[in-house]
């Protein structure tokens, strides 16, 4: 791999010691992320059988939660922006759980 090249999906992106990913931290952060969408997707599916406009509220954030998620895969400074994006969306998706 040169320097300004991507690793490919079977290789191992070198961490800034130089050395790869030994516990592949960055590989189990991105199938989170895709757990967490997913999650989502199921709950909007659920809620969307009982109240259509926050069921279809939740599966328009799906994407949303998908893309923020391989930002912050990719740039880790903006994980305090993801995460609080997750947390506002969560509360609020509990919100329509409890009084609907």
């Amino acid at each position: 791999m040169t320097p300004g090249q991507p690793a490919s999906p079977g290789e191992q992106a070198p961490s800034p010691s130089g050395q790869g990913d030994p516990g592949l931290a960055r590989e189990r952060t991105s199938l989170a992320w895709t757990r967490t969408a997913i999650s989502f997707a199921a709950v909007g599916g659920v809620v969307l059988r009982r109240e259509v406009i926050a069921g279809l509220v939740l599966l328009v954030v799906v994407p949303v939660i998908y893309a923020l998620g391989r930002l912050a895969y990719s740039t880790p400074r903006k994980f305090k922006l993801v995460t609080g994006t997750i947390v506002a969306v969560a509360l609020v998706a509990l919100v329509v759980a409890v009084t609907h």
